[in-house]
């Protein structure tokens, strides 16, 4: 693919097949992922690749915890929920999901099913946790650095015919994750990516989310007008 055909082409991919993705495949993808930039080449990520049995003990365990009313122990801070335009953004992309999947706003049963599904990491065959060093924590740069290692690991996956979608929902239980995944203690749990081959026959992964302007988003200095 073309740089500009991975980027107006990928899309966050929330169905997937069950069919094995190879380790050579992903390291692969990771390493091409690894030339992003990081603050004075600090880089600061790591990655913890699960499958298989290890990563159905995190979906079951996630799954059940939240379901129980277990408060949420994210490693890397939420923030307060959106507002105003924020808000807005996320409430119309949900609108496309839910609309693609024919899910009705008074069904609070496939709702619920859709959340289940973002605990269980969409049933990918793969995720791929990023975690940070933790004696950088409270550094700024380092979420940022993380933030470009992701996006750039989202990219290679597409340009090699795979889909992901970055999320949070997968690792809401952090005890039950490090445990499984066994994550090191001098690690903080970012984030999580779900990983595998697109279901081109679910609906979602037909959604593209809309994207603000370029006349929105910039300011010009200095140029001629």
């Amino acid at each position: 693919m073309q740089f500009d055909d991975v980027i107006l082409g990928r899309r966050s991919i929330r169905g997937y097949k069950p069919d094995p993705v190879p380790k050579e495949l992903i390291a692969e993808i990771i390493g091409l992922a690894m030339r992003a930039p990081s603050s004075m080449n600090t880089q600061p990520w790591n990655f913890y690749v699960i499958t298989g049995e290890p990563l159905d003990r995190i979906r079951a365990g996630n799954t059940e915890r939240m379901v129980a009313g277990i408060p949420q122990s994210r490693e890397f801070r939420t923030g307060q929920a959106f507002a105003g335009k924020h808000r807005d953004r996320q409430v119309g992309v949900a609108k496309q999901l839910f609309s693609a999947m024919g899910i009705e706003r008074d069904n609070m049963e496939k709702r619920q099913d859709w959340v289940l599904r973002g605990f269980r990491q969409f049933d990918a065959p793969v995720c791929v946790i990023i975690t940070y060093d933790r004696v950088l924590d409270g550094s700024d740069d380092t979420p940022f650095d993380c933030g470009a290692v992701a996006t750039a690991l989202v990219n290679a996956a597409w340009s090699r015919g795979l889909g992901a979608v970055i999320n949070s929902q997968g690792i809401m239980q952090s005890p039950v994750v490090r445990e499984h995944a066994g994550i090191a203690d001098d690690q903080v749990i970012m984030k999580s990516i779900a990983l595998g081959w697109p279901d081109e026959t679910f609906p979602a992964n037909a959604v593209v989310s809309e994207r603000k302007s370029v006349e929105e988003a910039t300011v010009f200095v200095g140029f001629e007008t």
